[in-house]
């Protein structure tokens, strides 16, 4: 058994340090030390909404300190990045190559390990603890199932490396792996933070000739063009259904709409946003993860518009997470300059506060020094 720091959350609205307890992994179960642990929205809307206590943090890197029986994929001692999105590699969407939405891995807060009743995985003053989407990154140790863990390749720093499991990767899969971006496109993205940066430098990376950030914030739109904007908009908080923000990106654009356009704030109001900025026959993606009902004007679909609602950047976490790692090791994707600021655990609220005040594009919990 290991003593742990953590944070736990009640699920509505409050969270604080604790200390948990971790037990040894059962088969097929990895025990990593926590090295890093981004501060997501997501995390956010977890601590305010999921109504239960459980360890906080879906996104975490970290080393190896012991696998369960039957482990091959990583040893004690291997760097690794987690994954929330647990594939189990069986079920009809695994089979049919959509891992990130798995039928019996749920990406859900449990006790057990996506089916494995393992309730000593963690524990809480004696009782069995849930870990957010079976993670609970917001603590020095957690146990994880195999396919959870990809190793780390080249030399990333962990702070770098822990976000590529959510904020990187549902930006940068979204324009490679959903829209499938094509060389010379123009491209839209509405909201410059941590996700929308990433669909900005992934939109760059498959070639787009322009790249319009759109944010109500100008410093942030500044720091959009140093990850490969072309233009920026500022939008007007009056300017709600977005008809000045569309008119200047038609302007930009040679009196059209763009081939495509992201929705990156997780702002229900502008849910359907990205189908007025598109062309006819052009490509919306609500990458946010909006959960919230809306209602759409139907005119908005007209002439072939397409709208997509991908998660997780359809991530297939061994294919998707080195190919990100290679792409950093040969400095065509921006991670380092993701992460503006590191906290201690015990500092995390400011993380939060931090967040929500737009102060950072991408907050990571630090636990000791790396090595």
């Amino acid at each position: 058994m290991i003593n742990s720091k953590a944070i736990i959350s009640n699920g509505k609205g409050d969270f604080h340090l604790t200390t948990i307890t971790i037990g040894a992994p059962a088969k097929g179960e990895v025990h990593v030390k926590l090295k890093a642990s981004g501060i997501c929205h997501t995390d956010l809307d977890s601590i305010n909404n999921w109504n239960k206590h459980f360890i906080v943090g879906h996104e975490g890197a970290g080393i190896v300190v012991a696998v369960g029986e039957g482990v091959t994929k990583v040893q004690a001692g291997d760097k690794v990045i987690l994954n929330w999105a647990i594939p189990c590699g069986h079920c009809f969407q695994c089979r049919e190559g959509n891992a990130h939405i798995c039928e019996v891995n749920s990406p859900v807060c449990g006790t057990g390990l996506c089916g494995h009743a393992h309730e000593q995985a963690a524990t809480h003053q004696g009782t069995p603890v849930e870990r957010s989407f079976h993670l609970g990154t917001m603590s020095e140790h957690t146990i994880v199932k195999e396919s959870a863990v990809v190793k780390m390749r080249g030399e990333i720093p962990y702070p770098s490396a822990s976000i590529i499991g959510c904020g990187v990767m549902t930006g940068w899969g979204s324009v490679v792996n959903a829209a499938n971006v094509k060389v010379g496109s123009s491209v839209c993205v509405i909201g410059c933070g941590g996700v929308g940066l990433n669909v900005i430098q992934a939109a760059k990376l498959s070639g787009a000739a322009k790249i319009i950030a759109i944010d109500i914030n100008s410093e942030r739109l500044e720091q959009a063009k140093k990850f490969g904007a072309t233009h920026g908009v500022i939008a007007a908080r009056d300017d709600k259904d977005f008809n000045a923000v569309t008119e200047e990106v038609k302007n930009i654009n040679g009196g059209r709409g763009t081939d495509y356009a992201f929705e990156c704030t997780a702002v229900p109001a502008l849910g359907s946003a990205p189908l007025k900025l598109i062309r006819s026959a052009g490509t919306a993606v609500q990458v946010s993860g909006i959960e919230q009902r809306i209602d759409f004007d139907c005119e908005l679909f007209e002439w072939d518009k397409i709208y997509i609602n991908p998660l997780y950047g359809m991530c297939n976490p061994d294919r998707d997470f080195p190919r990100i790692m290679d792409l950093y090791s040969s400095g065509k994707l921006k991670l380092d300059e993701l992460v503006t600021k590191t906290y201690r655990i015990e500092d995390v609220a400011q993380g939060f506060d931090d967040l929500i005040h737009g102060r950072i594009a991408k907050g990571v919990v630090v636990f000791d020094d790396e090595e």
